[in-house]
Parts: C-alpha cells; sequence; structure tokens
C-alpha cells in the first residue's frame, strides 16, 4: 500500500498549493476529470502504467489529452515525470478529491441500487441520509444487480441496509430458527 501513501502525500501538497493559489476548487474539477477518464479508458490507464514507456512521453501525453487543466495541475503531471510516479497519477486524483470534499465539509454517500438511480430513489435517499449526516452530502451511486432491489447506502462508518437481498437473508435466518 506504499503507492496509496504515496498518493495521499502527493493529494495532500498539491491541495495545499492549490488552496494557497486561491484554485483548490479548479484543481478538484481537473482531478474529477482525470480519475474518470482514466477508470472509463482502458488504453490511457495501460498507458499511464506500462513501465517501459517513457516518462517523457507520458508527460506530454498527459498535457496533450489534459490540456485545459489548472496550472497546478500541470505541475503535478511535471512532478510525476521528475519522480517517475505517473502509475499512482489516478489514485492521487481520487484522494485530492476525498481531501477537498472533507475540507469544504462534504461527505459522500455511496448507494448501491441493483439499476442506476432515478430522480425519485435519489429524494428517497436523500431524505434518509438528511437523518444520518448534517454535513453537505455528495451521492456516488453504484448498480450490483445481486441486492435484487432496494439500496444500501454507506456514509463513512454507518450502514443502512434496505436491499432486498438483506431482507431475504433475515427472514431465511428467522425462519431457520
Amino acid at each position: 500500500m506504499a503507492s496509496t501513501r504515496a498518493a495521499i502525500r502527493y493529494a495532500k501538497a498539491i491541495l495545499d498549493l492549490a488552496n494557497s493559489k486561491g484554485v483548490a476548487e479548479a484543481v478538484n474539477n481537473d482531478m474529477k476529470s482525470i480519475a474518470s477518464t482514466i477508470e472509463n479508458n482502458e488504453e490511457l490507464k495501460a498507458f499511464i502504467e506500462n513501465q517501459t514507456t517513457k516518462v517523457e512521453v507520458k508527460e506530454s501525453a498527459l498535457l496533450e489529452v489534459f490540456a485545459n487543466v489548472n496550472g497546478v495541475t500541470k505541475g503535478l503531471f511535471h512532478l510525476l515525470f521528475e519522480n517517475k510516479r505517473f502509475e499512482i497519477l489516478n489514485a492521487i486524483a481520487v484522494e485530492y478529491n476525498k481531501l477537498f470534499d472533507e475540507s469544504n465539509g462534504v461527505e459522500t454517500a455511496k448507494v448501491t441500487t441493483a439499476i442506476p438511480m432515478d430522480e425519485a430513489l435519489e429524494a428517497k435517499v436523500l431524505e434518509k441520509v438528511a437523518t444520518l449526516s448534517d454535513k453537505k452530502i455528495t451521492i456516488e451511486n453504484i448498480v450490483d444487480p445481486s441486492i435484487i432491489g432496494g439500496f444500501i447506502l454507506r456514509i463513512g462508518d454507518n450502514q443502512y441496509n434496505a436491499s432486498v437481498a438483506n431482507r431475504l437473508q433475515v427472514l431465511k435466518r428467522e425462519l431457520s430458527n
């Protein structure tokens, strides 16, 4: 997990720098874009993680792919170039988003549903969230058909399981007792 620790260190340093320049939110948007682009593009992910590709090539490719990013983000690319650590870029982006949200009192609620959430379910979930947390909440929807229906809500260490699969488990336990 050394790469995760390194990613956290980089993310903290980048957030401090971005805060000092008043561009933390712009860099947060860059990091969201970087994380989702890498996660949704296998070729880019493989390219970044490839140990045989020269770091100069990686840096110039990233500067091309993410041409419109903030100067602080471009500085991160250069730092990763100097330290030959491009493989942790995605982890840094994810950690930066977490730290940015924490520093702004925003908590992420992970909501697992059997199918993608519609507005009605999102409203229901936000209603439940309001009873569990007084922070500003952003919702991350995870789709897992194995829960059959309903939803599982996780905020920090708290979990609220309103899935059909869970109700069936409970019923099965009660019947076997």
